[in-house]
């Protein structure tokens, strides 16, 4: 090789393998209800209205009295992706 040549690299691709652990299959799509942007906004107001309580709290007390099974709903948040992170589901 002379001074300015590179030598060629030559990269072999291995294909992918499959892992031996099975992968779970993820929860089926839940419907979303109409009444959940209803319980997001109504969420919403009594946290602006209510210093008290936090976001878990204010979010159980809006649930029950709409009538909607808590489990439900958090499943569809969860299908949200980052939208618990962007309601600030944590301590206020």
């Amino acid at each position: 090789m002379s001074g300015r040549q590179r030598a060629k690299t030559v990269v072999v691709l291995e294909e992918a393998r499959q892992s031996a652990t099975p992968r779970t299959t993820p929860a089926p799509p839940v419907e979303p209800d109409p009444l959940y942007g209803v319980v997001l906004l109504k969420t919403a107001l009594e946290l602006k209205r209510r210093q008290d309580g936090t976001v878990e709290e204010i979010l159980r007390d809006v649930l029950a009295r709409m009538r909607i099974p808590e489990a439900e709903f958090r499943a569809f948040l969860e299908q949200q992706g980052g939208l618990l992170q962007a309601l600030g589901m944590r301590q206020r």
